[in-house]
């Protein structure tokens, strides 16, 4: 094949061009301001803000005046978290989270903590999944938040979010959701969440767009806005509307809706073939296999390599030694630690998401040139020990 075959969906997206057309006349044309209320720029702007609100909306069964647009999935978890530490902190300050977590969650939970907040981060089993009667028994009378993403960003382990929110319910705190890799991917329904937040970059929308869903409902959610300024967002988050990129992020929502159920099917299929193949290779392990996983993610240890060995030994293939936020630093990955495997184990893994625009010949070529990289790796290896 021709060129880099790109498998991190995880990590990014490209831009659907069904979104780049709906995108563009808010860039060129119809560049008012939506705050501008009073001549026909401004009009246009706020009417396509709105639309995208609705879109945004109907892909997660919320409705539109329960979304708040952001800059993405960081600004939309730090703004939930701290948000609601702040507006309910005469109730309790204890937060519930879970060890393998997305660093926006926990690093704003560790935030929280030199503030004074006290916070428990729940272990996982081998398979990335949460003890519900650990979490039941975690929650006590002054807890005021549990944060547990929808699906896991490495590994792919989707949580089990309609008995954990009947849990957190029963015991009056808040559960708020990162959904970041499963908006767009699986069927999400905030019947089952407090809070979530979502990044456009993440299905085929532009990345500096997300947005955060706080239900307005029994219960009606508070939290105390990160941001000062104008008021934008009914108070939930000043500054003025990106709305290109709001635009995009509703497009992308619309389209993702219509095709969920299809690429759903089409994705699985491409991921389980590609770990049966590879798995027939010796020392080749899926991490999280016997859990609910995203369709599309696939976290596959090759014994005996190292993830950067592999990606210098296939460098027309573009992926992951873990996640997109991590790679690079050179240590093991927190979720694969916490899933207890070894440092070695941890540094031999990569994460291969495919994606809309992943046909079954690209998966195959990746098949084959990670066969071959698997092989001459253990190879230069064994003759490194001899």
């Amino acid at each position: 094949m021709e060129g880099v075959v790109y498998l991190d969906y995880n990590a990014s997206t490209p831009v659907d061009q069904r979104v780049v057309d709906e995108m563009l006349p808010y860039l060129t044309e119809q560049f008012g301001n939506p705050s501008s209320k009073g001549h026909p720029f401004g009009w246009a702007a706020d009417e396509a803000c709105e639309k995208a609100r609705e879109r945004i909306a109907a892909l997660i069964g919320a409705t539109s005046n329960e979304i708040t647009f952001t800059s993405g999935a960081t600004e939309a978890v730090n703004t939930a978290i701290k948000g609601v530490a702040r507006a309910y902190s005469s109730k309790g300050k204890h937060i519930v989270t879970v060890e393998t977590e997305h660093r926006a969650v926990l690093h704003s939970c560790r935030a929280l903590e030199r503030d004074g907040y006290e916070v428990t981060y729940l272990p996982i089993d081998s398979q990335g999944r949460i003890d519900l009667d650990e979490l039941a028994d975690t929650i006590r009378d002054d807890t005021i938040l549990v944060a547990v993403m929808w699906a896991n960003n490495e590994v792919g382990t989707i949580h089990p979010m309609a008995e954990i929110a009947s849990i957190v319910r029963e015991r009056g705190a808040l559960l708020m959701s990162d959904a970041t890799q499963a908006v767009g991917k699986v069927s999400v329904d905030v019947a089952h969440v407090d809070l979530l937040a979502c990044s456009g970059h993440k299905f085929y929308a532009p990345k500096g767009v997300g947005a955060l869903y706080m239900r307005r409902r029994n219960p009606r959610v508070r939290i105390i806005p990160l941001l000062d300024g104008g008021g934008h967002e009914d108070g939930r988050r000043s500054g003025t509307l990106n709305v290109p990129g709001i635009v995009a992020l509703g497009a992308a929502a619309a389209v993702a809706g219509e095709q969920l159920d299809d690429e759903y099917a089409r994705l699985s299929d491409l991921r389980d073939h590609f770990e049966c193949e590879m798995t027939k290779l010796e020392g080749v392990f899926v991490n999280g296999v016997a859990a609910e996983r995203l369709p599309q993610t696939s976290s596959i240890r090759f014994d005996q390599t190292r993830g950067d060995g592999l990606m210098m030994e296939a460098r027309d293939l573009a992926f992951s030694a873990g996640s997109a936020c991590s790679s690079g630093s050179g240590n093991p990955s927190h979720v694969l630690t916490a899933m207890g495997l070894t440092p070695d184990q941890s540094l031999a893994t990569l994460r291969i998401s495919l994606g809309r625009f992943t046909t079954a010949e690209m998966v195959g070529y990746a098949i084959d040139r990670l066969r071959g990289a698997v092989t001459r790796i253990r190879s230069k290896t064994a003759m490194a020990a001899s």
